[in-house]
């Protein structure tokens, strides 16, 4: 069983930045993919931003609406995922949820790659 505790998320200007972060309880953290999903008001829960560890090094996933904003990086040792949100828009208004799988690859841009998930952490962006 893995638990998820994300922090960080709050109220934020256009343009400003904030960095949320993911505890995760597993002993294993190294061997698990570990993802950033969010939900919008009205809207549908969406793939953010990705991270798994192999043999042949770290892999990053992005949306392409983040992509060259946010920065998904993890700490082993301290069994946390971050996630960096930078360049702020309004609509980057949403609950942002951490989930965590054992799948690596493109997979990981799905929900179906996680099995635990985290109770979200809320950032609202300002005009």
């Amino acid at each position: 069983q893995v638990q998820l505790v994300e922090s960080g998320g709050g109220l934020v200007q256009a343009g400003g930045s904030l960095r949320l972060s993911c505890v995760a309880s597993a002993h294993t953290f190294s061997d698990v993919g570990m993802g950033w999903f969010r939900q919008g008001p009205g809207k549908e829960r969406e793939f953010v931003a990705a991270i798994s560890w192999s043999w042949s090094g770290i892999n990053t996933y992005y949306s392409d609406s983040v992509k060259g904003r946010f920065t998904i990086s993890r700490d082993n040792a301290k069994n946390t995922v971050y996630l960096d949100v930078n360049s702020l828009k309004p609509e980057d208004t949403a609950v942002y949820y951490c989930a965590a799988g054992s799948a690596t690859g493109d997979i990981l841009r799905t929900s179906y790659a996680y099995a635990y998930w985290g109770q979200g952490t809320q950032v609202t962006v300002s005009s």
